[in-house]
């Protein structure tokens, strides 16, 4: 059998795109399957109606860690505008029905770094074990739910008790947050997507025979089998959990252990175009949302910046995420409302009380949630893919990620990069330069 190509790529987010590109200049021949009928993965940027035509990022919103984020200089070589959004933002904390007092900020920064100190010690120490139990110490502390729901359920996608300390002091992110003028989906698909690649969109790959005489992986699609030498596969965790694609034969055990402690978390949002909220007191850039009575409460963080039309956003994750996800758009949407209506007052949140526009990772069958995390204890589970199988079927994305960007778009673009690296070297291809 002499295979068609030297490499399929499933999947064309963010590390399919880079991998496509890497082996490109490698000189390759190779095509990127795409299920949905445009690029970008995880990375959408749209303008819907319900938010008078503003760009929005449905999944990915910022360039985090810029200093060493991949993406940043692609974009500025592109002559796209980047926001550094770090230190413009201003904080508005609810305590019930008042705002937070300097001191209560104080004392709410101060568990702040606490939480931060005992977390990493714990994760330096180990065993690996959940955020929520390595700050174990901290219970008790009227700020903990609020600071653990931002480092774990917003950041991580998952909840404290459900993710691997160790996992999360490897991927903290710090430096620079940036936003992307037009969308970071936007500058994905002008950056990233190649206009003479050979790019199939709405072909969905049902499965990967991967140890076919004469070295080759067959790729098969509902439009027909590709062969190739190699495949790189970018689909979600969830995806491969799901058993979206079928393995001839089937992952190894310890693969699928792996997928097992990388489960797919999720962040959703839901936006609202603003009319009339212009009270003095709210900046134009401003966070708000309120400390919270108890972990287990469902926590939502809305965010305010100036954008044309201007938009309110919020963001929620975890357990809580998945079980609106369940009940669907519109008690997301209520959801939403009542808690705009708790922290602003009926009047403010009426300015908000448009049609919403809510996110649908949880839901949408090419994806099955927002962005892999490590289970307590499963944190090597991230470089239990990185080795070929047979040397012809490598595994990137998000999920895959050792570089501390794990989750982000920037660790996306590694992983992908690293494994068109051992594609080319694996079938001797000229490295790029």
């Amino acid at each position: 059998m002499t295979p068609d190509l030297d490499a399929v790529i499933v999947g064309a987010g963010v590390a399919g795109l880079a991998a496509a590109a890497s082996l490109r200049r490698a000189g390759a021949r190779c095509a990127v399957l795409e299920a949905l009928p445009r690029v970008g993965g995880r990375a959408f940027t749209d303008h819907p109606a319900a938010l008078g035509g503003a760009a929005f990022d449905h999944g990915a919103g910022w360039l985090h860690a810029a200093e060493r984020n991949p993406l940043a200089p692609l974009a500025r070589a592109a002559g796209i505008a980047l926001h550094d959004t770090s230190g413009d933002w201003t904080r508005q904390v609810m305590i019930g029905g008042r705002r937070a007092e300097a001191a209560e900020l104080d004392a709410y920064d101060a568990t702040w770094a606490r939480f931060e100190a005992v977390a990493r010690a714990r994760a330096a120490s180990g065993p690996d074990m959940s955020v929520d139990d390595a700050v174990a110490e901290l219970h008790g502390d009227p700020w903990l739910p609020c600071v653990a729901a931002w480092e774990a359920t917003l950041i991580a996608a998952a909840d404290p008790r459900d993710l691997s300390v160790q996992d999360w002091h490897l991927n903290e992110l710090s430096g620079g947050n940036l936003r992307v003028e037009g969308g970071l989906g936007a500058m994905v698909a002008r950056v990233l997507a190649a206009p003479d690649a050979e790019l199939r969109l709405g072909c969905a790959v049902r499965g990967i025979a991967w140890d076919r005489p004469g070295g080759a992986v067959e790729v098969a699609t509902a439009e027909g089998t590709l062969t190739a030498r190699a495949a790189i596969v970018t689909v979600s965790t969830g995806v491969l959990r799901a058993g979206g694609i079928g393995f001839a034969p089937a992952l190894p055990d310890e693969r699928r252990a792996a997928l097992d402690g990388l489960p797919m978390g999720l962040l959703s949002k839901v936006a609202f175009r603003v009319t009339g909220l212009d009270r003095p007191d709210l900046p134009a850039r401003m966070s708000i949302y309120r400390r919270l009575a108890d972990p287990a409460e469902p926590a939502i963080f809305f965010s305010r910046w100036p954008s044309q039309p201007e938009l309110v956003v919020g963001f929620f994750g975890g357990r809580a995420a998945w079980a609106l996800a369940a009940q669907g758009t519109a008690a997301t949407a209520d959801f939403a409302r009542a808690e705009l209506a708790r922290l602003l007052g009926p009047r403010e949140a009426a300015a908000c009380a448009g049609e919403a526009v809510v996110t649908q990772w949880g839901t949408e069958p090419a994806f099955l949630g927002a962005y892999a995390y490590a289970r307590p204890g499963c944190m090597a589970a991230r470089a239990a893919m990185d080795a070929p199988l047979a040397g012809r079927l490598w595994f990137a994305g998000e999920a895959w990620c050792m570089d501390g960007l794990a989750g982000t778009v920037g660790g996306a673009f590694l992983s992908g990069e690293r494994a068109a690296a051992g594609v080319v070297d694996a079938l001797g291809l000229r490295r790029p330069r």
